[in-house]
This record gives C-alpha cells, structure tokens and sequence, in this order.
C-alpha cells in the first residue's frame, strides 16, 4: 500500500492522524506504517457509538450440569472412551497465550512469569506438567497448538526452545499469532503506541480459530487427523488439559461442545456462568448478572446459575470452521492504553483510557446446539493467576499448588 492509499483509507474513517509523524520515519519505518494501516479494520471504531446496544442478550434460563456424582459412576467408561481417542490421533490442545503479565507487574508474557518459592516454578512449566500427565497416561503425544500475539510471540517461542519445552516433544508444538484489534480513545479515534505503530491488542479469546486458519495451522490439524481441540486459558495453573474422562464424556453424550465448569463460590463470583440463552448453550458474564438471575434456585433449591466456566472448553473442529464463517460479535471493552501524547512521548495512564476490541468465546458455544457443562473439582483444577496478590492471584494459586502436592 502506497502513502496515497493509505491516506485515503484513513480519511474514509476520520483517522488521518495515524499519519502525523510519517515525515519523520525512517523508510523502514514508515513501510511498516503503510502495512499495518493496510491490514488493520478500522470498522470496528464505529461501534463506539452503538457501545450500549451492541449486544443484547436474550432469555436466559438453567442448562443441566453433568455433576460429579453422575461423573464418578461412569468415570471408567468416559476415560476408556477419551483415551482411544488420544491414542488415535484426534485429540489436540490449544493455549491461549497471547496476553503479557501486566497485572502481575511484569513485562513479559504471562506465561513466563515464575511463581516458584524455593525453584523456578513458571506459568508455562506448570501447564506443559499438567498436559505431561495424561501423554503419560495415554501413551502418546497430544498436538500442541500455542497462540501467541504480536507482543509476546518471539519471546514465547525463545522461552519455549530455552527451557527445551519442558520435556515436551517439540514436533508436536506448533505456534501461530492470535490477530489484533486497533486500540481507541471514546470517541473511536485510534491511539498509536509509537510514532510508526497504531495501538493494538489482541483480539479476544475468541479469535483462536480464525487465527489458526490464517496460519494455516488447520491445514496441519486436519492432516494429522485432529478431530477435537482442547482450548484452555495461560493462567490456571492446576487445570487438566486433554483430560481423557472429560474428552470421553462430551464424545459419549454426543455433546457439540464440553465446558469445564466449578461450583461458584459466591452468587457474584467474578466467572462467567453457564445457561440456555433463548434456548441454545451459552455463558451469561459475571457483570451481567443480575439480581434476579443471582437468586434463581433450581428444582432442589439450589443456585440455578451455580456453575462458573473455566475457560477450559472442548470442541469439534468441524463445527469450529462452520462458527467462523459467521461474523461472531464484537464486544467493547474499557481498558488502559498506552498512547502518545501531543508531544509524541509514550503515557502509560492509570486508569482506563479507551476501548479494545474483542471476540469471545463465549459467543462460539452460543452458535451450537449443544453443551455439556461438565463440574471438577474447584481446588483440584482452578488455580487462575489474574493478580499479584488477593482473590486469583499469584499468591492463592501458590497455596492450591501447595494444597495439591506440587513442589514451589
């Protein structure tokens, strides 16, 4: 894309000042401007102004949560059925890492960060650890997929080779960047983080797939005979990954997708709950629950909203391509934006600033007709590490380690 282009590009969506330092760059510099405002949608600002209407929600009502009783009794069965299915081939797990350590007060990405007391104990370590258990228990690799972003990518995968994957087979790890969405003020104008590069974050946790095809990592899936993919978050550091009993579960009721669900521990816990929305599977947000739905009861007289996803989910690649060929919603999120001022310096603000721009996953499970909302047990497999210290946090996630006889 030449100057002009661009130029004209911008005037069409009122942001000509992505172009205001492009005299002073260097010609490598200012190459690399032209492309990013080639390959960037700047679609998407308009919604700032439809923010409050963008996504209703519809009739939310209770889904049936296959409980761990019910689980234990068929725990032998839905493990035989899960580890054929490993064994064959058609099981593959995908991490979603394209965030960094902000919130833990580091630079780096998430992944990366230590939470070792008397060793080196990182975020990474722990999952690759986790997923080690069930190739050992299985007696076969399990196609790795690691989502990175444009902020962590190369370090991620120097992390990766440095540390020798953890024992895992490098031959079954396979990296692709998640896309990015332009950052914006509230009034829908993009900030730029450098003179020569527009503000962008990652675009949501429900835009893996799409980024695995643009990667061409779905042509290695279906070659390798991939026919289900584990996604799961970078910060929960207890999670089972490929767990046979789950895989076999959701294979054997026949279920679209499975979602790994805890008991809450509180009717405003800050986790995403598990319901029917006009009748099809979906996740009603912490901040959209209202007090209503928080003092719903079931027939037992139970919490009807009782149980929080995890972001650990199990889906079937050929429903994944269909999900995609769809426009999924965009959600506007307020965030803290780094941007430069007037004078061109970088300002890292305190407090939110702007919009970012995401999909989420949340709205694929919504596309399918079904769902089995399967419950672990919260302090085997729910340790998230989304701050230093209090309630999620690096701190609570040690203890659990702790708790679970894992050596910090």
């Amino acid at each position: 894309m030449g100057y002009q282009e661009a130029y004209d590009k911008l005037e069409k969506y009122g942001q000509q000042h992505v172009l205001k330092y492009y005299e002073e760059l260097r010609k490598e510099e200012q190459e690399a401007l032209l492309c990013q405002i080639e390959q960037t949608d700047f679609e998407v600002l308009s919604l700032c102004q439809k923010k409050e209407t963008l996504n209703p929600r519809g009739e939310i009502t209770p889904i049936g949560v296959m409980q761990l009783p019910e689980i234990e009794v068929k725990k032998e069965e839905y493990t035989k059925i899960g580890l054929d299915a490993i064994r064959a081939g058609k099981v593959g797990a995908v991490l979603l890492a394209g965030g960094m350590g902000t919130r833990l007060g580091s630079d780096a990405p998430k992944g990366v960060y230590n939470i070792g007391l008397t060793k080196e104990v990182f975020i990474f370590q722990r999952l690759i650890e986790n997923l080690l258990d069930v190739v050992n228990q299985a007696g076969a690799w399990i196609p790795l997929y690691v989502m990175t972003s444009d902020k962590n990518h190369e370090t991620t995968t120097a992390f990766f080779k440095e540390k020798e994957y953890f024992g895992y087979n490098a031959d079954y790890v396979t990296f692709f960047m998640q896309d990015m969405a332009p950052a914006s003020d509230y009034e829908g104008k993009v900030y730029m983080e450098a003179k020569n590069k527009i503000s962008t974050s990652p675009n949501g946790n429900g835009g893996w797939f799409l980024s695995m095809m643009k990667w061409g990592v779905v042509d290695k899936i279906r070659e390798a005979g991939v026919e289900w993919l584990n996604v799961f978050a970078v910060d929960n550091v207890l999670q089972r990954i490929a767990d046979p009993c789950f895989v076999g579960a959701t294979i054997a009721t026949n279920s679209a997708v499975g979602a790994k669900v805890v008991k809450k521990n509180a009717p405003d816990e800050k986790v995403g709950a598990m319901c029917l929305e006009d009748g099809k599977p979906s996740i009603v947000e912490y901040y959209d629950m209202t007090e209503e739905l928080m003092a719903a009861k079931d027939e037992n007289g139970e919490p009807a909203y009782n149980f929080g996803v995890i972001l650990n989910y199990l889906f079937r690649e050929k429903d994944l391509e269909e999900i995609v060929a769809k426009k999924l919603p965009l959600h506007i999120v307020e965030k803290k934006i780094p941007f430069l001022d007037d004078k061109g310096e970088l300002v890292k603000p305190e407090k939110p600033n702007g919009y970012k721009f995401e999909q989420l996953v949340l709205d694929m499970i919504h596309e399918l007709d079904s769902c089995l909302p399967y419950e672990v047990v919260r302090n085997k497999e729910f340790a998230p590490i989304k701050n230093k210290t209090g309630i999620d946090s690096v701190e609570s996630a040690r203890e659990l380690c702790k708790e679970n006889g894992i050596e910090l």
